[in-house]
């Protein structure tokens, strides 16, 4: 399986288990362990799930837990109308941290690249008007967060 298949399993797996700890205030080690153990590259309940890259699978979530504090005020500021992320649904508020950290912290990734990927994990979840305001908030932190390489074309 390509890297680059690995990495988008890893980002779907990595807003999920976000979205789980949200909502349930499960840990990280524990919903690290249980990803890792018991979903990716697995079956479950019928449905299959892809191989992930795991080491960037745990960086995604490690990573958006740490910066969480540092995310969550950049992402406020980029909502459109004042609506405070707080008051946005869960998945989607995983959705936003994870894109909002894999923006600011892995400059190894080209910014198209993690645009459209989070915009992909949005259609699993959502309709094309929430995969849209996916696409427009991250586009936004994008210029905030990387206008450089985006004046690159990167």
């Amino acid at each position: 399986m390509a890297k680059g298949e690995t990495r988008s399993a890893a980002r779907l797996a990595a807003v999920q288990a976000l979205y789980q700890m949200d909502v349930s205030g499960a840990a990280l080690p524990d919903t690290l362990a249980q990803f890792e153990s018991h979903w990716l590259g697995k079956v479950v309940d019928g449905d299959e799930y892809k191989p992930a890259d795991a080491a960037f699978f745990r960086d995604l979530v490690s990573g958006v837990l740490k910066q969480q504090r540092a995310l969550d005020p950049q992402i406020d500021k980029t909502l459109q109308g004042g609506w405070p992320l707080k008051r946005v649904e869960a998945i989607m508020r995983a959705i936003f941290r994870a894109g909002a950290y894999e923006l600011g912290k892995r400059r190894d990734v080209p910014v198209r690249v993690i645009i459209s990927e989070y915009v992909d994990v949005a259609h699993a979840f959502f309709d094309k008007e929430e995969a849209g305001m996916v696409n427009a908030v991250l586009d936004a932190l994008a210029r905030d967060l990387r206008a450089e390489d985006l004046a690159k074309g990167a």
